[in-house]
This record gives C-alpha cells, sequence and structure tokens, in this order.
C-alpha cells in the first residue's frame, strides 16, 4: 500500500513538473514584477510556468493582415454583412452609443466601425488565451522581425497589475493572437488607461458591458485627440512633378498645411480649408497606387492601429455604416 502511495505522489510531481514551463528571462521579469508593481514574485513565477508557448502565435506574428496591399485588405472589412451588423449594432445600442458620442466629443458611426472591424461587434473577440499569447511574445518573439519583445513584455507586465486592479482572472482570459482583449480589443496598458466604467457598476468589462465597451472606445479616440464633425481623408489629385518624399506610410501625423501639399504637388478633391494640417499616403489598388490626404481624425485612429490601411478600413466601414443606418 505504502509502495503505491509513493508511486501515485511520484507520478502526481513528474506530471506537474513536465506542466510547468521554463521561460527564458521569466525570474528577472518576477524580480522586477516584485519590485515595480508589489506583485508576489513567486506568484508571479508560478503563473508564467503556467503560461504555454505557442507557435500558431509566432507564425501568425510573421504574417498580419496588414502586410497585404489594400485591394486585398479593403474586402475584408467592407462587406454588406459587417456593413448590416454595423447598423444593427447601432439601432440596438443607439441609447448607449449617443451618449458616449456626446460625453466624449466623437462621431458614432467610428465607435460603430472600430468595433465592426476589430470583433465583427463581438462576434470574434479572439481565442487565445491573453496570458499564453503575451509569454510566447515576451520570451519567443520572431527572430526575422524588427524585435518587439520589450513592448510584448511591458503588456505582459501590464496585464498583471490589471489583474490585480481589476480582479480579471488573468490565467483565463482569451483575446488575439498579440494579446488585445474584449469587444473593442485593448491591449492590457490601454485597457489600464483608457478604458472606462460608464454602466456605473463598479468595474471596466470590456466583455459583458457594451456601455463600458462603447465608452471606452469612445475615450480612446477622444484622449488621443478626435475632431467630431472634422475630415479624415480625402483623395489626392496630383499634380506633375508632385514631391514623393511627403508620402509616407509611417509618419501620418499631420505636420503640413493643405496649401503647403498643394505647393507640393498635392491637392484634395474636398472643399477644406488650405490652413487644415495634413499629411498624405498611398495605397496599392489592383491597377496602381492611389494617393490620400490624410487629417487629425485620421491620425487619431492609427493611435488604435499604426496601419494606414487599418484606418482606412474603420473610415470606409464608418461611411458605409452611417449612410445605410440613415436609409
Amino acid at each position: 500500500m505504502l509502495k503505491r502511495l509513493l508511486t501515485l505522489v511520484l507520478v502526481s510531481v513528474l506530471s506537474t513538473a513536465c506542466l510547468a514551463q521554463q521561460h527564458p528571462g521569466a525570474e528577472e521579469f518576477a524580480a522586477r514584477a516584485a519590485e515595480e508593481h508589489g506583485l508576489d514574485a513567486a506568484e508571479v513565477t508560478a503563473l508564467l510556468e503556467s503560461a504555454r508557448f505557442k507557435q500558431s502565435i509566432v507564425d501568425a506574428m510573421t504574417r498580419p493582415a496588414e502586410g497585404k496591399d489594400w485591394h486585398e485588405y479593403r474586402p475584408i472589412f467592407l462587406t454588406d454583412k459587417r456593413i448590416r451588423g454595423g447598423v444593427e449594432f447601432w439601432r440596438d445600442n443607439e441609447a448607449l452609443i449617443a451618449q458616449a458620442a456626446e460625453r466624449f466629443g466623437v462621431d458614432p458611426q467610428f465607435i460603430v466601425a472600430i468595433i465592426g472591424v476589430e470583433t465583427f461587434y463581438g462576434r470574434i473577440t479572439g481565442g487565445y488565451r491573453v496570458l499564453d499569447a503575451l509569454t510566447t511574445l515576451s520570451f519567443y518573439y520572431p527572430s526575422e522581425l524588427r524585435d518587439r519583445s520589450g513592448f510584448f513584455s511591458g503588456e505582459l507586465m501590464n496585464l498583471l497589475v490589471l489583474g490585480q486592479k481589476e480582479g480579471l482572472p488573468v490565467d483565463e482570459v482569451k483575446g488575439s493572437y498579440a494579446g488585445a482583449m474584449g469587444l473593442g480589443q485593448f491591449m492590457p496598458s490601454s485597457y489600464l488607461e483608457y478604458a472606462v466604467d460608464m454602466d456605473g457598476d463598479g468595474r471596466r468589462d470590456l466583455w459583458d458591458s457594451l456601455a463600458d465597451v462603447i465608452g471606452s472606445v469612445a475615450n480612446y479616440l477622444h484622449r488621443h485627440g478626435w475632431e467630431a464633425g472634422q475630415p479624415v481623408t480625402s483623395r489626392a489629385q496630383l499634380a506633375a512633378g508632385a514631391n514623393m518624399d511627403l508620402v509616407s506610410r509611417r509618419n501620418l501625423k499631420p505636420e503640413k498645411t493643405l496649401a503647403d501639399l498643394a505647393s507640393a504637388g498635392f491637392t484634395p478633391v474636398d472643399d477644406i480649408p488650405r490652413d487644415t494640417p495634413a499629411a498624405v499616403t498611398r495605397l496599392a489598388e489592383e491597377d496602381g497606387d492611389s494617393y490620400w490626404i490624410t487629417f487629425k481624425n485620421f491620425y487619431v485612429i492609427t493611435r488604435y492601429n499604426r496601419s494606414p490601411l487599418y484606418a482606412m478600413a474603420v473610415n470606409d466601414l464608418a461611411g458605409a455604416i452611417l449612410e445605410a443606418y440613415g436609409e
């Protein structure tokens, strides 16, 4: 009987050891969590040992949708089903969306469009355990890409802080392969900084409280400087010899005026005051590049996701939803 008991204990110990996963740099991370945030180092270590490396996350990071050309990217989000879904979501939550739009000074169709692009209005919120995603990207970031392991290590730390502050079950919560969570796909740092308790129940819930979700997306745009009723983008007309050095897919901060851009060979097809700050970007169409003048609100959308493809998809979806909503 004693021999059998010892065997069972040994099997249990070995099983636990097999389940625990040692990640390179985990001890230093746990020590920093204790020093900087007062977390228990042993608890952090145990949590990290329960996190699994996921090759599928590494693979997804090396082939993001934003790597596509615009003519391939746009049809993912500009579909009849997503437009109809946006109209339905807006009508079902009309009072909440109106409240958030007024409180934070954000055009309502853009609140709806971001939730539509991010999670199809809550239908697709991600199937990866966020702890696994952020652990994988913190300690095993793909070597062939520009190293962003420091960013994800910071997000992993913020996830643990979020668990402490919000009572979030960090070993259970699921999200995207990059660690974004909830209907608005907030990274942990954004959750901590921009999520709001709009339903007044004392907690910020980005899964089950549509008031908190809608208010948090609106607050995110507001905090980054959204200007209600102002343009987002306008197709550019190019003059002969236009200065292509001004065209960028990375620096979309509007640092020139429309008058400056006109002098450089770029004018908007829409009638917009010449002193409006703007930038220029290009999108790859099937038959060549198209050029777009972008404004402050376009730049604000890129604070949500740095890709100009993403910002243009949000803008186009918002316009299509607004048009259908008014019918």
